[in-house]
């Protein structure tokens, strides 16, 4: 996955300096949707190395909301490549790629931070995935699948009771506040973490498609077929079937 961020990287027009008050930042001045998708992967395999790590230091509280990130940006890239590849694009593409591009700071302004940023609504970046996940209208089983994802990794994120209980345990009793390394947790979140590398393989494989390439996309569904025999239906770590 680091390999094809690089390659497709060098396809589109590269980040060019721009001024920021007494230094500079890095831009794609053209803001295009292939640019949007290859910062959508970079920060994808970003979030999957994060994850990892956190996960080998047992804290999978933490791990977790990172796969509430990773959740959405798989959806992000589906969202964005789909128009490329079916060539039905929503009235939400247009507002989408806007408020991405937004700059978050005014060089001129000593403010905090800008104006709002227009951001699209989650479920409307899920139902135009869905409509081509699921088929026709009604038929939701994959939009129900992702917002219940959803709603279970944001308690992760907003802290609610139920997910902080996780870190609870051990005789005598105790909250871990430095890990859950050798706990039956930290299996759990290991296996689940595998099927979070599937689904970031299935959105490289939208993103080779939406850049018109099909040996790239071949060469990812070749490697996500080899990824399911290794993992099993479930996408899991082989770890879970020891639990």
């Amino acid at each position: 996955m680091e390999r094809t961020v690089n390659e497709l990287a060098s396809r589109v027009p590269p980040p060019e300096r721009v001024p920021f008050k007494d230094s500079f930042v890095y831009r794609y001045r053209e803001q295009t949707v292939h640019q949007a998708l290859v910062q959508k992967l970079a920060r994808l395999v970003s979030g999957l190395h994060a994850a990892s790590l956190l996960l080998e230091a047992g804290l999978v509280q933490e791990q977790a909301v990172i796969q509430r990130v990773l959740d959405e940006l798989a959806e992000d890239v589906a969202f964005l490549a789909f128009p490329s590849i079916f060539g039905e694009q929503s009235p939400w593409h247009e507002v989408y790629l806007k408020a991405f591009y937004q700059e978050e700071f005014d060089a001129n302004d000593e403010s905090v931070s800008s104006s709002n940023r227009p951001m699209v609504k989650r479920q409307k970046i899920r139902a135009y995935i869905d409509k081509f996940a699921s088929g026709l209208k009604g038929s939701s089983k994959n939009l129900d699948a992702s917002r219940t994802v959803s709603k279970t990794y944001s308690g992760y994120v907003h802290g609610a009771s139920p997910q902080i209980m996780d870190m609870y345990g051990g005789n005598p009793p105790k909250f871990y506040v430095r890990g859950m390394s050798g706990t039956i947790r930290q299996m759990e979140h290991r296996a689940d973490l595998w099927n979070y590398f599937y689904r970031s393989i299935i959105a490289f494989g939208f993103a080779a498609k939406a850049f018109g390439d099909d040996e790239l996309f071949e060469v990812i569904k070749s490697f996500s077929d080899h990824f399911q025999k290794a993992t099993g239906e479930g996408f899991q770590s082989s770890q879970w079937e020891g639990i």
